[in-house]
């Protein structure tokens, strides 16, 4: 049954096709970007799935004023298993980045082209691939009257883009009670080009906001104030050094040269002329730290720098934590993890691995309340570029992979 399943999804090609000239044609933008929301490509999401007859259906309606309708959907679809206690989700967004610099772009980015293997438009990789694929593994089941061992479900969420406050942390705030104990996730929203990624851990991420109070004055009389720039620059440097010397530990999950990073990124305008020495620094500290470590034992020791710099600088420094998230690992024992392992093995004949990442992806949501999930995808990394685009062959093979572990998933 499996390689019927397998050929059946080799014939949906011109699905691929119609499914992203819909999409692309409905600009999902947040109204934070300019746009109306997720609501246009929402309707006819919910056209397709009901024309495929799924076993449930239901809408989760997020408020949102500024939004089409004065709201943001998010869509579910269950297609029941021989066991319908517990379910594999497939989860994707339907939310896109903004097209950016239109002169960049060979083509309309909210109108499909396709050239050969390749589907360009805004949101056709980032993240319509990973949802076509999801639709297509159920669909073949659906076609050839097969069930899997437990449920498959669709999660088409709104806000991926911008936070998900109005998609999966609402979701998982207000109606976590529609996923079961035992469900597990995977999430086609990030990967690699040979397909070999298995991703199943994610950097804690830390962002922090630095100030740095001194005296303005004269630059002519450096001795009546206090130089915040120096202060700062002595600071950063102070940082560098001692965060990657305090914080150098690996961690299994992540490839061998892969350690907690610390750089320093956006830097606020102090004064506008050059013969003045600022009394006030602004800047900020982008930190990916290993889950070996916790952000709380990162901000005690920039804090504990922050102090020394304070005293040989006669400056005062007060530290902000802009954004504080936390990942948990899934563990690599769970059965999303091993089945995706193996199916990716089987439709790409590659050598996966499972690893971790630095940057931040909405599985982590699941994996701090409990669930185990897997970010998986074949990608040839387009997304939020300038003539942004998918690969058919790549959303067929992630469709047999997923249909592959929703047959084996017990």
């Amino acid at each position: 049954m499996e390689q019927k399943l397998l050929k059946k999804i080799d014939t949906y090609k011109q699905d691929v096709i119609d499914l992203q000239t819909h999409m692309i044609a409905c600009p999902a933008l947040s109204p934070q970007e300019g746009g109306k929301g997720e609501n246009q490509k929402a309707v006819y999401l919910l056209s397709v799935l009901k024309q495929m007859k799924f076993d449930e259906v239901s809408v989760i309606n997020v408020k949102d004023p500024k939004a089409e309708g004065g709201i943001r959907p998010n869509i579910m679809a269950k297609y029941y298993g021989e066991n319908k206690r517990k379910t594999l989700w497939v989860m994707a967004h339907m939310d896109v980045v903004p097209a950016g610099d239109l002169s960049l772009w060979k083509t309309d980015p909210f109108k499909a082209v396709v050239k050969g293997d390749k589907i360009y438009g805004r949101g056709s990789e980032d993240n319509q691939q990973g949802l076509v694929s999801g639709l297509l593994a159920v669909k073949a089941m659906m076609d050839l009257g097969v069930r899997p061992p437990c449920n498959y479900a669709l999660l088409f969420n709104a806000d991926e883009e911008m936070g998900s406050e109005y998609g999966l942390l609402s979701i998982l705030k207000n109606h976590i009670h529609l996923f079961g104990k035992e469900d597990e996730f995977l999430v086609p929203d990030g990967g690699i080009a040979d397909g070999t990624m298995v991703e199943v851990a994610e950097k804690n991420m830390l962002w922090a906001k630095i100030t740095v109070m001194g005296k303005q004055t004269h630059a002519s009389t450096p001795k009546a104030g206090s130089n915040a720039n120096r202060a700062a620059a002595y600071l950063i440097v102070t940082l560098d050094e001692q965060l990657h010397k305090k914080f150098n530990k690996k961690n299994n999950l992540f490839a061998p040269e892969v350690s907690s990073t610390f750089e320093p990124t956006k830097r606020e305008a102090n004064v506008p002329n050059v013969n003045t020495i600022p009394g006030r620094e602004v800047l900020y500290l982008d930190c990916r730290i290993l889950p070996c470590y916790t952000n709380k034992e990162v901000l005690a020791e920039i804090g504990k720098i922050a102090k020394q710099i304070e005293k040989k600088f006669n400056v005062k420094i007060k530290i902000e934590a802009i954004i504080n998230d936390v990942s948990k690992p899934t563990d690599p024992a769970k059965q999303v993890v091993q089945l995706t392992q193996s199916a990716v093995r089987a439709v790409y004949k590659n050598k996966p691995r499972i690893m971790g990442v630095g940057g931040g992806t909405v599985g982590a949501y699941l994996r701090n309340v409990g669930f185990p999930a897997v970010v998986y995808s074949k990608l040839d990394e387009t997304m939020h570029q300038p003539n942004e685009y998918s690969s058919i062959k790549n959303t067929l093979g992630d469709a047999k992979v997923f249909a592959l572990v929703a047959m084996r998933f017990k």
